[in-house]
């Protein structure tokens, strides 16, 4: 075969690729979002991530947050600690990864934040104790953790993080401003019991 046959050869070859490479991006965006429309399930957006060794034993697992645990490609859920959580202010859609070492320790990291937005509502329990923000006519679950660290009680106007221009069913807390005739210090947090550290790993003793 001459060197313009290999060339014609190597420009079809190329024409595919970009052709995959262009459907790949397209059912990618559809899985993440990108276009619009209410939050894939981290389930689902879960599937297109991986799962690797790492040297020395152990494993490394990219998930998506989903309020409160990371699902895996594996379809299982990791627990992520809620003050790990409620102290990065995780929001749905999240992409996490999840180093388990040879010895069971779970370290996590945040390597794909969502795009985000702050809105302010109202704080309220249901009758089974769960909290939500009110706000825009919509509620959020919030975690428990992140109203303990700002001494947040029903009725206090909370500022929350959602994801832009996608639904969802949790939101992290920012702030909290005391509802009137409370006493308490306004936006102050409780006795941190988090990290001293926002942007440092969390690690975590697993079984």
């Amino acid at each position: 075969m001459d060197k313009l046959s290999n060339l014609a050869l190597l420009a079809q070859m190329l024409e595919g690729a970009e052709k995959n490479i262009q459907s790949a991006r397209q059912l990618l965006r559809e899985i993440i979002g990108e276009s619009g429309g209410a939050m894939p399930k981290a389930v689902d957006k879960a599937k297109i991530l991986s799962i690797g060794a790492i040297s020395g034993g152990g494993k490394v697992i990219e998930g998506v947050f989903d309020g409160q645990n990371m699902m895996g490609p594996d379809g299982k859920k990791y627990p992520v600690p809620a003050n790990y959580a409620s102290k990065s202010k995780l929001v749905e859609g999240d992409v996490l990864k999840l180093t388990i070492s040879d010895d069971g320790s779970f370290i996590y990291k945040q390597i794909g934040p969502v795009e985000r937005k702050k809105m302010i509502g109202i704080l309220t329990q249901g009758e089974r104790g769960d909290y939500r923000v009110i706000t825009e006519g919509k509620t959020h679950k919030v975690l428990l953790a992140s109203l303990t660290y700002y001494k947040a009680e029903p009725g206090d106007e909370v500022t929350i993080v959602v994801p832009k221009d996608q639904e969802s069913e949790w939101a992290a807390v920012e702030n909290v401003i005391k509802k009137a005739g409370d006493n308490s210090e306004t936006g102050q947090p409780a006795e941190d019991n988090h990290s001293s550290d926002l942007d440092q790993d969390l690690e975590l003793s697993g079984e």
